[in-house]
């Protein structure tokens, strides 16, 4: 298993607080620093600023050597396909090579309504998916392309110049491994992530998209599964209360305490480091081959550090 970090970038986090992240994690030897994709906050908390998800990379690309950096993921309702295309080979210049494009149908309409974003019904945002994976793929890897579909046209484009990385930065679908999601994933991705759920649910579904990539004939070992879940942990019992304590506090929907908890407990990375080892075992066995640990308490470093020293090496797989 491969360990990245996660932060939600809508949550009213400065440029100071994700510099920090970011050292942190190349400091530690954490693989991956992956931003949400939002302009509000996801927790409905008032006055909590954002940034620019592809912006940020960028800057924080010219400030890391060896971190990767991608967004988990980016909806298609935010950017046209050679504008997504044009901003991830960008942060890929910057950065030598070390860009990650996470693509998804987009879920959230008060964020589309609130700042102006078309959002068309479910079954119109996966056309548009579709059309872009494709577009973007086209764009990586041809040296001129041209689509015509429902959603997107253009005419022999030529995206220059190329990313760094080749054949292109790697593309990471994300879903419930639905038989759509599970089959565009298979066709255009390089992985594909999951967000929640148990090992057994998510070992599931990681079936259901090697199942997709196996009929596509690709080689299933170039092709990555992953798995998105929020981490609280702690020294020991009181460390990781107290963790979990601050957390609730942060989100205003969160309920009482022991609400909180019950839901974290089901699919979450939780406890002492031995519990949350243990734990992250158990989704190694489910085929969780990359795991990105939803870091909500930013101003925290020493959880990384806990994690990158005393969790990650008790992982088995």
């Amino acid at each position: 298993m491969r360990f990245c970090l996660m932060i939600e970038g809508q949550e009213g986090i400065t440029w100071e607080q994700w510099l920090a992240i970011a050292r942190a994690c190349e400091r530690l030897g954490v693989e991956a620093l992956f931003t949400s994709d939002h302009y509000l906050s996801v927790m409905g908390a008032r006055g909590r600023g954002s940034n620019d998800a592809w912006v940020l990379l960028s800057a924080l690309a010219a400030r890391t050597e060896r971190l990767r950096l991608g967004t988990l993921v980016s909806p298609v309702t935010f950017r046209l396909p050679a504008v997504l295309a044009k901003a991830a080979t960008t942060v890929d210049a910057i950065s030598g090579g070390r860009v990650e494009i996470g693509l998804g149908a987009g879920w959230w309409e008060e964020e589309h309504r609130t700042h102006g974003f078309p959002f068309p019904p479910s079954a119109e945002r996966l056309e548009m998916l579709e059309e872009q994976l494709e577009v973007v793929h086209g764009l990586l890897t041809q040296e001129t392309f041209s689509f015509r579909g429902r959603h997107y046209a253009l005419k022999r484009c030529e995206l220059l110049p190329k990313a760094v990385q080749r054949p292109h930065p790697p593309i990471i679908v994300g879903g419930a491994g639905g038989p759509r999601i599970a089959r565009l994933a298979a066709r255009w991705a390089d992985e594909f992530n999951t967000v929640g759920g148990t090992p057994a649910e998510v070992a599931e579904r990681f079936s259901r998209v090697r199942d997709a990539v196996d009929r596509a004939g690709r080689d299933p070992s170039a092709f990555t599964t992953s798995f998105m879940t929020w981490v609280y942990v702690g020294d020991d019992d009181r460390g990781y209360r107290e963790r979990v304590e601050r957390a609730r506090a942060m989100d205003p929907r969160a309920g009482t305490i022991d609400e909180f908890l019950a839901d974290i407990e089901r699919d979450c990375i939780v406890g002492t480091p031995e519990r949350a080892a243990a734990r992250l075992s158990e989704y190694a066995a489910a085929g969780v081959q990359r795991v990105m640990l939803n870091h909500s308490l930013f101003d925290d470093l020493d959880t990384i550090e806990l994690l990158a020293e005393r969790v990650f090496p008790l992982v088995e797989g």
